[in-house]
């Protein structure tokens, strides 16, 4: 069982399962492909990731994953907060170059559906912070690409300042939304 809700990008969704508990803790059913299904998400998913943050404004991204390697992500917290980050960079999209700011946490259990066709970064926003994810692409390098974090153009709030951010020495080297080779076409209506 999942409560879907819709964004202000139609094709980014935001998924939170039930969780059940009583004295001993709690159960859920995080991922159920009937379910996601039926919200429209029907991607296989080829890969689990998991990534652990140990300081507060650790940010990862933008990132993502050129065709034929593309990938969609169904992202989420089990430990801590993000401020999890999705960019249309599909050309032609209604919402091309907007984006969806969504914090995801243990506590509120919400899960980020992330299609093809966007980049995506997420800012910790506590201490030690595991975000786990399911993508649909194995990992490519060679297709591997992203925008700087800052750029102006996309006009991002994440919470933090570049003296408050923690960046990987890749990620501070990514180029500008505007100096991206290689993008997306939009396939549906616009």
């Amino acid at each position: 069982m999942i409560d879907i809700e819709n964004t202000a990008i139609k094709d980014v969704i935001i998924v939170t399962p039930k969780r059940f508990g009583d004295s001993r803790g709690f159960f859920s059913e995080v991922w159920n492909q009937k379910n996601l299904a039926s919200a429209g998400i029907t991607d296989d998913f080829v890969q689990d990731n998991h990534a652990f943050s140990a300081e507060k404004g650790t940010l990862r991204g933008l990132h993502y994953q050129t065709d034929p390697h593309a990938q969609g992500k169904l992202v989420r917290v089990t430990r801590g907060a993000v401020l999890d980050v999705a960019v249309d960079i599909r050309q032609g999209s209604p919402t091309f170059g907007q984006h969806v700011a969504v914090e995801l946490s243990a506590d509120n259990w919400r899960q980020l559906w992330v299609p093809k066709g966007f980049a995506h970064g997420y800012v910790t926003l506590t201490e030690n912070t595991e975000f786990l994810y399911k993508v649909s692409g194995q990992y490519s390098p060679e297709n591997e690409a992203g925008i700087i974090w800052s750029d102006p153009d996309l006009d991002i709030n994440w919470g933090v300042t570049g003296d408050q951010v923690r960046l990987s020495d890749k990620d501070k080297l990514l180029p500008r939304f505007k100096d991206q080779k290689q993008l997306f076409q939009y396939e549906g209506e616009a």
